[in-house]
């Protein structure tokens, strides 16, 4: 065998051997698994320092939280006659009475439908306690003291509280104040109760988030979240209307819950919502923690609320009072009717003055007003500011307590007659003297006139202008004229209808 030959089977088997070898390692890859060591799988992961959300406020204060159950006496009302107990109960106009007294036919006794049967037993039936409203709430001392809204409770003869673990216990009613909608309840037990606290709502800042937990629509603990969408907005519920507005889902039965921030504290208290379907449309209002903090105060320490009170009916200063009055910004209090005998007269006060601050402290609206006069103690004397006849002024005045309901002082208006009346045909206005002297009266109103824009009606009484009483269509004129001479752009009239007063401007250039 020649040297090539040898070589060239010496290099065939090489390429055996590394071919063996190559079939014999593609095996071990491709092997059975019980040949091999498998691979660790593990779900995607992704770590952080802190899982978004609100469990761990939740978990915190739901405990605090509670279910409010109110219950009220009713009459127990015998069997009618109809075989229907109770359904004299229902409203006049309500279907199912209707129906019964339509068709229900004759008794025995020939009587029909719901006609009721006369016994003296009706007049001595026992009352009876039966579930009538529902809402939330929430403890602030560990004793049991708890808060929600007056109007929850407010038509109730009995009262009970459901906690976050489903126990029902009793409560009574220590104190309720209708104007800014919120009670206090207090269980009495044994047992040490989960509290919050209040926060200052004057840190919360629009876009913070919030917690609500409560009680919609019975269903008990129901958390939901938001933001603060608003704040300090006045909707015609009160004189001391300053609400959180937050978009949190809010439904019926959340009423006396609360509004957390992310420490657990108390900002607002659930109150009302805005909704033309009745569900949560994401507008919701909560009343602010420090305004509930000082009334809760007063409740639990006196069972009732005591504000400050100077006697005066008030409105916004709009651009065109601003500039009738000379004032330099549309801030403060116009002063429409001072009440006869209140502390505001007697210092002094008279309709068509501003008070533009209380001890030094800016008054922006009426609304700042009220607050800052219900927050001082009865009792004590106060500074206002009073922008009077075209200048400043400092006024003392003694704060008294606010009555109950009482009504302001009131004058009636009078019915024109057949005197002779003075036109005022630049705003629109024919008026003629009234028949006590004071002021004169509306007898015709122009519709396409400034007075009808502004609101002025026929039978309205226009006592004075720019602040000088009239008794004539004349005194109108000669304030217009001396308004017109000092270079001023409206003239200030005030104007009395039925028991109300108030001030108008209407605009020189067009006078």
């Amino acid at each position: 065998m020649s040297n090539n030959i040898k070589s060239s089977r010496y290099r065939k088997g090489i390429a055996a051997a590394l071919l063996s070898s190559a079939l014999v390692g593609g095996f071990l890859a491709t092997g059975p698994l019980s040949a091999i060591v498998p691979a660790q799988a593990e779900a995607v992961r992704v770590e952080t320092a802190q899982q978004p959300g609100f469990a761990d406020v939740v978990e915190k204060v739901s405990p605090a939280v509670v279910s409010v159950r109110v219950k009220s006496a009713v009459k127990e009302t015998a069997d009618n006659g109809n075989g229907f107990p109770g359904m004299d109960q229902l409203p006049d106009d309500h279907p199912l009475k209707r129906f019964f007294y339509e068709f229900g036919g004759q008794d025995q006794d020939g009587r029909r439908g719901m006609e009721p049967r006369k016994s003296p037993r009706d007049q001595n039936r026992p009352e009876r306690v039966r579930p009538t409203a529902q809402g939330s709430g929430f403890f602030i001392s560990e004793d049991g003291y708890l808060v929600t809204n007056n109007h929850v409770v407010e038509d109730g003869s009995a009262y009970s509280v459901v906690l976050d673990d489903g126990t029902e216990l009793d409560a009574k009613l220590i104190g309720k104040d209708k104007r800014t909608d919120l009670a206090v309840l207090k269980v009495d037990d044994k047992r040490k109760f989960t509290y919050v606290n209040f926060g200052d709502d004057n840190k919360v800042r629009v876009g913070e988030w919030v917690v609500a937990v409560g009680n919609p629509f019975g269903l008990g603990g129901t958390v939901t979240a938001g933001i603060v969408s608003a704040r300090g907005r006045d909707i015609g519920a009160g004189p001391y209307d300053d609400f959180l507005q937050i978009d949190a889902a809010v439904n019926k039965g959340n009423s006396g819950g609360p509004a957390f921030n992310l420490n657990g504290e108390v900002v607002g208290i659930n109150t009302a919502i805005f909704s033309p379907s009745g569900g949560s449309v994401g507008i919701a209002f909560a009343i602010p923690a420090q305004t509930a903090k000082q009334v809760v105060d007063q409740l639990i320490k006196n069972g009732t609320v005591s504000r400050g009170w100077i006697g005066v009916q008030i409105q916004p200063v709009s651009k065109e009072i601003a500039e009738s009055l000379g004032l330099a910004e549309e801030k403060g209090a116009l002063v429409a009717d001072p009440q006869a005998n209140g502390p505001a007269a007697k210092a002094g006060i008279v309709a068509g003055d501003v008070i533009t601050a209380v001890n030094g402290d800016k008054v922006s609206d009426p609304r700042d007003l009220a607050k800052k006069i219900a927050a001082v103690v009865p009792g004590k004397d106060v500074d206002l500011t009073v922008w009077h006849k075209g200048e400043a002024k400092s006024v003392k005045v003694s704060i008294k307590e606010m009555p109950g309901d009482e009504k302001l002082a009131s004058a009636t208006p009078q019915q024109e007659d057949e005197q002779k009346s003075s036109a005022l045909d630049d705003y629109g206005l024919t008026v003629m003297p009234a028949d006590d002297g004071q002021g004169v009266v509306v007898t015709d109103v122009d519709r396409q006139g400034d007075a009808a824009d502004k609101g002025i009606s026929t039978g309205d009484i226009i006592v004075s202008v720019n602040n000088q009483p009239v008794k004539s269509g004349g005194d109108i004129d000669a304030a217009v004229a001396d308004a017109t001479k000092s270079g001023r752009k409206a003239v200030l009239l005030q104007v009395q209808t039925k028991d109300q007063s108030r001030f108008v401007a209407l605009p020189i250039s067009q006078g």
